[in-house]
């Protein structure tokens, strides 16, 4: 799959945007901007999703079975639990985070007023048992309580600037440039700026074929995902429709049989349960019929906004369809040219809905 030159600019820009759960502002506009222009109308809900509409041309009704897509906008991120009298903060995860994740490095403390820069450390490396976080580090059983933000600001300058218990802790800017490797380019937050990319890139292929399209598309970029789908299940339980199909990373791992691939990963179920058969196959065609392989997967120990709204009996059918991605949750890594084929995949999938 060819690469589209658009790509890489707008995935660093989304890479480059701080969006932790519940704070993804920075992220929504950009997503917005280049949504609107696709879109019959585009909104941002009450929960902070940003939603745009495809109408498709059968009339509204029965007939008219509108989907959803939905790719979310945060990123797994760390929250202040408590600030030290020497103006070091105690932190815990936002999302599915480990400390292994981020490893020592540049934070940006995300207070009310403004922001200020931080160093995530788990302590000196030259220490023996007698100190219980050494003793953790050097095990490499590292956990939050053994993290903490060295921030050099006393508790007065914290409060000054916002900063509180709640107050949201990511990566610096200073990390988050994508890097080149050969044929891959790898980032944190790949997760999921890159389906973000390829959803967007699939609203504007939609839009050029929205005569062909026969049934209304919202495209959903929703808040919370990490932590609790509660962008997507409010936007399943307000918007239209009974079927979702969530645009994610598929982790690359042997138990999986996955390979790292331009092929997108149909997942076939993961921890919320299975997904809709009928979507499953109707997702695997379209991409054979883009001249890819798609790679079905039961990623067990993984779940999506589609099937976190399956489960909650939302929505009665769902899909999900990612792109495949070495060290998900971590320092990520994707082929060039995979956001490209997730993008066609999906394309041929939403235009082939309806037609007998």
């Amino acid at each position: 799959m060819q690469p589209d030159p658009s790509t890489l600019p707008l995935l660093e820009e989304l890479l480059m945007a701080r969006g932790p759960g519940g704070q993804e502002h920075e992220v929504r506009d950009i997503c917005r901007r280049e949504l609107e222009p696709h879109c019959a109308e585009s909104w941002v809900d009450p929960a902070g999703n940003v939603i745009g509409l495809i109408k498709g041309t059968r009339p509204s009704g029965k007939a008219n079975q509108p989907i959803r897509i939905m790719a979310h906008l945060d990123e797994i991120a760390m929250l202040v639990k408590r600030i030290e009298p020497d103006g070091t903060l105690r932190v815990v995860a936002l999302g599915g985070a480990n400390p292994i994740n981020f490893g020592v490095c540049p934070v940006d403390i995300l207070g009310d007023r403004d922001f200020i820069p931080g160093v995530l450390s788990f302590g000196s490396m030259h220490s023996t048992g007698e100190t219980h976080q050494g003793a953790d580090v050097l095990s490499g059983n590292v956990n939050w309580g053994d993290v903490h933000v060295i921030t050099r600001c006393s508790g007065e300058q914290l409060q000054a600037h916002g900063v509180r218990p709640g107050t949201r802790v990511v990566l610096s800017q200073h990390w988050r440039r994508p890097f080149r490797v050969g044929d891959a380019i790898a980032a944190h937050f790949l997760d999921d700026r890159a389906p973000m990319v390829a959803t967007l890139q699939a609203a504007k292929l939609l839009a050029e074929r929205r005569e062909e399209l026969k049934n209304d598309v919202y495209f959903v970029f929703t808040t919370q995902e990490e932590e609790s789908n509660a962008g997507a299940l409010y936007a399943a339980s307000h918007l239209p429709g009974d079927a979702t199909v969530a645009v994610e990373v598929g982790p690359v791992i042997s138990e999986y049989a996955t390979r790292l691939s331009v092929d997108p990963i149909i997942n076939t179920g993961d921890q919320n349960g299975c997904y809709n058969r009928d979507i499953v196959d109707q997702l695997y065609q379209a991409g054979k019929r883009r001249g890819l392989t798609p790679q079905f997967a039961l990623l067990v120990d993984f779940a999506s906004d589609a099937s976190a709204i399956m489960s909650s009996g939302v929505s009665a059918q769902g899909g999900c369809i990612a792109i495949p991605t070495e060290n998900t949750h971590g320092y990520e890594l994707i082929l060039e040219g995979s956001i490209e084929a997730c993008a066609v995949t999906l394309l041929e999938f939403l235009l082939d809905r309806g037609h007998d």
